[in-house]
């Protein structure tokens, strides 16, 4: 059994928000000069290969690791994560990568919400209050208007339920399956829909920008592979509030790569939001 390490888990965390913030400032470049199906079909290329690998090492081998009694919930769980993926690209693409990661931020607080209709957990009514502050947050970032709402700014906010639900789904998996077989599943059948949707729009690449795709690639796998070990050396109620830094990481990212801007709103919302999911996070851990 490896030995618990807080401080280690929190490094590791913080590593792997840098990791992830860097590769979705390479995916908004990818997409917005390639089809957003065609990138995130050559990452899930290297992702699944990343798992099958892993699987590999482990005791006996990728048998061990596909074996589930839910294979429907298990192959849902994988396309979901997929479809939510290329959902979040195109909200690069659309709104870029500070506006984008100040709505995501919510998909704890929808966690919260949803964990109750889900897996019939119990959501006391401060915890309930923090959900309605945090998406009092995101509506002061999108700030819709009188006018008609702007299709482009419910995008980040489809990708966050969609991480939410998978989230969710992740977690009733893991009633009956490992992390390894999850994980496994994740990748593989990413590949597998992305592959088959993907495909279809293949367009040629420049050279600078396999190079870029190359780089993807591999953030992707580092990431995941710093997250795996961030949680077998940390609890994960002790590392999660950390993971808000992807947040700080990529708006730094789109302010000084992309040119982008925080408006008054943006930031604002963003601190409403990160505060909410920060309190539901230490009240799950007092509950727990």
């Amino acid at each position: 059994m490896i030995e618990q390490n807080t401080r280690l888990g929190i490094a590791l965390m913080v590593a792997t928000t840098f990791v992830f913030a860097v590769q979705d400032g390479i995916s908004r470049h990818l997409a917005s000069e390639y089809n957003v199906l065609m990138v995130v079909m050559i990452r899930y290329w290297f992702f699944a290969a990343f798992v099958i690998a892993l699987a590999s090492r482990k005791a006996g081998g990728v048998r061990a690791a596909a074996r589930t009694r839910q294979p429907r919930l298990q192959a849902f769980r994988g396309a979901l994560l997929a479809v939510e993926i290329c959902v979040m690209v195109l909200a690069f693409t659309l709104l870029g990568l500070v506006e984008s990661h100040a709505v995501f931020t919510s998909y704890p607080l929808l966690i919260a919400a949803l964990s109750g209709p889900v897996l019939g957990e119990r959501v006391g009514w401060r915890r309930w209050t923090a959900i309605g502050v945090g998406f009092a947050g995101v509506l002061i970032i999108l700030k819709p208007g009188w006018g008609v709402f702007a299709p482009e700014a419910a995008v980040p906010l489809l990708a966050a339920f969609l991480f939410a639900l998978y989230g969710l789904l992740t977690r009733f998996a893991a009633r009956e399956d490992s992390a390894a077989t999850s994980f496994f599943w994740t990748g593989t059948v990413g590949a597998v829909v992305m592959t088959a949707a993907g495909l279809w729009t293949w367009e040629p690449m420049s050279r600078p920008d396999w190079a870029w795709m190359g780089t993807l690639c591999l953030t992707g796998a580092l990431g995941h592979w710093l997250l795996i070990k961030c949680y077998e050396v940390a609890e994960a109620s002790a590392v999660q509030p950390f993971a808000y830094l992807q947040l700080v990481f990529a708006s730094v990212i789109g302010i000084g790569v992309f040119g982008e801007t925080v408006a008054p709103n943006v930031a604002m919302g963003a601190a409403l939001v990160v505060a909410a999911g920060l309190f539901t996070l230490w009240r799950a851990r007092r509950a727990g």
